[in-house]
């Protein structure tokens, strides 16, 4: 099985957190993107995430999907550490992912201060963990949400996965090279650092929505915020070629990799004045529905935050994690 974790297997790691220190603002939290450490006048705020499919790009998005969790949650990212692990003696591979993350690091203006790195005949692909930090004024979670804010999303869904589609599967895809070549490039659109600075002077809630799609992203993000999220799905943007290769592989463009968006909910009355201030730095977004409160027949179940009703779209309700469509095509 590919994928997180059960809502059980979870739970347990989450109830178990190792000592108790009073300088950490942010723990483990289902849905939270990242850790928050007080540290003098400042928040230090860090993430790790592994990555090991996606072959032609590991390097790449490791970098990205680990400095998104922390640009989501208010942070400028700063400093990387990565863990590699590579199936054999294979000096190719290992170039190609370091200069991947040495390109993407420098590309943001952070640095890769650390790390270890091994051979691991276990595996049969090779494996990067990153942890990125980065230092904040105040947090921005993922469980902020409130009744009567607008939901927000910046470029699009799907645009890691439309990506990814477009190189390890392009042998498989029946559609002309210039439309796969398009897709390619959708890698060079997987930070939402640059948003994220702009949406935390609004938002609050901010999530980056990685495995399973904007789909999982937005159960996460209801569940943490303990609200109901209302949302249109002609709204919600898919590129042209997102829409033409999920098509072709059978796929949602709603349910697959989605990195290269940012899910944020901002108050009513200051949506527009964010949409603005995106449209002013040249990234588009849009506005793909409403929270509400949770009714009776939509409560969040327990500490593993499996919801039950907490995200509609178009009435059809997600209640439960959303496992990413592109996991039955590696399986």
């Amino acid at each position: 099985m590919i994928g997180k974790l059960d809502p059980e297997d979870l739970a347990r790691i989450l109830s178990r957190t190792g000592a108790r220190d009073d300088a950490v603002e942010m723990g483990p939290q289902y849905g939270e993107d990242a850790a928050a450490i007080r540290i003098g006048d400042e928040l230090l705020v860090a993430s790790s995430d592994p990555l090991s499919l996606a072959k032609e790009r590991l390097g790449t998005l490791a970098v990205h999907v680990a400095c998104n969790d922390v640009a989501a949650c208010g942070a400028d990212p700063r400093w990387l550490t990565n863990v590699v692990f590579l199936p054999d003696d294979d000096p190719e591979t290992l170039d190609l992912l370091t200069s991947q993350m040495d390109a993407e690091a420098d590309e943001l203006g952070v640095a890769i201060v650390g790390g270890h790195s091994e051979y691991t005949p276990a595996l049969d692909r090779p494996m990067v963990s990153m942890t990125a930090m980065g230092l904040a004024d105040e947090y921005v979670p993922t469980g902020g949400a409130e009744p009567g804010d607008r939901v927000l999303l910046t470029k699009g869904a799907g645009v890691e996965g439309t990506a990814v589609l477009a190189t390890d599967f392009r042998a498989e895809l029946d559609l002309p090279d210039e439309v796969l070549d398009r897709a390619e490039g959708f890698f060079a659109d997987i930070s939402v650092v640059p948003e994220a600075a702009v949406l935390r002077e609004f938002a609050t809630a901010m999530h980056d929505p990685t495995e399973g799609g904007l789909a999982n992203g937005l159960v996460e993000l209801a569940t943490a915020s303990g609200v109901r999220l209302e949302i249109d799905r002609d709204a919600v943007p898919v590129r042209e070629e997102t829409a033409e290769i999920c098509a072709a592989m059978g796929v949602d463009p709603l349910r697959i990799f989605g990195s290269g968006a940012l899910l944020a909910t901002v108050p009513e009355d200051a949506a527009d004045d964010a949409l603005a201030a995106l449209d002013a730095e040249g990234i588009r977004a849009s506005e793909i529905g409403i929270v509400s409160e949770v009714g009776e027949s939509d409560s969040s179940a327990g500490e593993t935050g499996d919801p039950d009703g907490a995200v509609a779209i178009d009435g059809e309700v997600l209640d439960g994690a959303i496992r990413d469509d592109l996991y039955d095509l590696w399986e």
